[in-house]
């Protein structure tokens, strides 16, 4: 399992190189550059051998689409596409930290300025604009880059859970391990009451508002022994929920709380003013762990996972295989418990779930008890983590797994 993404990602390589000529009907096969192997018969051999893996990965990424296609059509009010494609909430625009020659120039765009605010545990500003009637996201950024180009300008752009609750109720499995006392902080919907947490704040529409989801993120981190919870709903019931403003939002809150780590099993496009906001709360010192998503190794990379020094994390299954699903980031660091275990929905009730989202609060929980005890969170989880797959740090797995007996089946 831990070659299968790199075989794809060669077939596509060897597929749209100028070697790959001969697989038009009538131009013959040409010798790989160092190789001496004909191309022809190789690629042969690896689409034989690869076929139902990129299959696999071909059907998830049109999953992928069809369903951000079916969440922007039903939602057309409140949703649709920024610039480079990717579902943001509609008529509003984002400023990062603009000066005040660019807010002059702004207001002779056309765009209201709705609103600023700071972010105070972060340090920065973020101005939100909207849009006038009938215009467009992608032409509101096409103008602004044109009209006042030192903006930091970015959609509102959405993210998405990353995993998934399946099967039947089972009985509630026992907390285990020793107790964590480091706060950790949690971005994601709320959790049900049946799960013990010690703070709880919405940043949407109707929220906190208790998401199976949210429920079963936060049954691991306590699961885990984490003691000290705080969580940043940013669903509530607003079908744009999950926006980079509410994120944003919601980690400053958490620094300003005190988290010291905070989980994030979300994902999403690449945002400036959440990677303003992420690096803003790694210079504090704050942990992020984030989830790679469920998309496949075709899918986009995903954020906040591929963020500079967030810790991205994937997926195994009870048997220690890398998750089909997974997707991927622009670096990985660990893997983590992802299916064949439970943990508790919106009802308190304990059900099967699957997806790198529930592998996050693992190693949240692993970098939280390093915190804990004064060591160094990622020499500490090196040392801890069982090599998977080829020898040393890959694609597949990271650095290895992390917290491997800590899921309940």
């Amino acid at each position: 399992m831990h070659r299968w993404r790199t075989i794809i990602a060669l077939v596509a390589a060897l597929a749209t190189a100028p070697a790959a000529a001969q697989l038009v009907p009538g131009i013959p096969g040409v010798n790989l550059p160092g190789m001496g192997l004909p191309t022809e018969p190789l690629l042969r051999t690896l689409e034989e051998t690869t076929e139902p893996l990129v299959r696999t990965a071909t059907r998830l990424l049109e999953e992928r689409t069809d369903r951000l296609t079916r969440l922007i059509r039903s939602n057309r009010d409140i949703i649709e596409v920024d610039i480079q494609g990717e579902p943001a909430r509609r008529g509003e625009l984002l400023v990062l930290d603009p000066s005040p020659a660019d807010l002059a120039l702004i207001r002779t765009t056309g765009l209201g300025v709705a609103e600023s605010e700071q972010l105070g545990a972060l340090g920065i500003t973020v101005v939100r604009l909207t849009l006038p009637k009938g215009m467009s996201l992608a032409e509101g950024q096409r103008l602004l880059a044109e009209r006042v180009p030192g903006a930091q300008v970015s959609a509102d752009n959405l993210h998405f859970q990353s995993g998934s609750a399946v099967g039947s109720v089972a009985a509630q499995a026992a907390s285990g391990g020793a107790t964590i006392a480091t706060p950790v902080g949690m971005i994601d919907g709320a959790p049900s009451t049946a799960v013990a947490v010690t703070a709880t704040r919405g940043f949407a529409k109707g929220a906190p508002r208790a998401s199976n989801h949210g429920s079963a993120v936060a049954s691991l981190l306590r699961q885990s022994g984490v003691r000290d919870i705080r969580v940043a709903d940013v669903y509530g019931t607003d079908k744009a929920g999950g926006n980079a403003l509410a994120i944003a939002r919601a980690l400053s809150w958490l620094i300003g709380d005190g988290a010291k780590v905070v989980s994030i099993s979300l994902v999403g496009p690449r945002n400036s003013v959440l990677e303003k906001a992420i690096a803003a709360a790694r210079q504090r010192g704050v942990m992020v762990v984030a989830a790679v998503g469920n998309d496949g190794p075709a899918a986009p990379p995903a954020y906040p996972a591929s963020y500079a020094g967030v810790v991205a994390v994937t997926g195994v299954d009870g048997r220690k295989r890398a998750l089909i699903e997974a997707g991927r980031a622009l670096h990985l660091d660990y893997a983590a418990p992802a299916a064949d275990m439970r943990a508790a929905n919106a009802k308190g009730q304990w059900i099967k779930v699957r997806g790198t989202s529930f592998a996050t609060p693992f190693v949240a929980a692993r970098v939280a008890a390093a915190l804990q005890t004064g060591s160094a969170p990622l020499a500490k989880l090196n040392r801890e983590a069982e090599d998977l797959g080829p020898r040393g740090p890959d694609d597949t797995y990271g650095r290895g797994l992390v917290c491997g007996g800590c899921a309940r089946r």
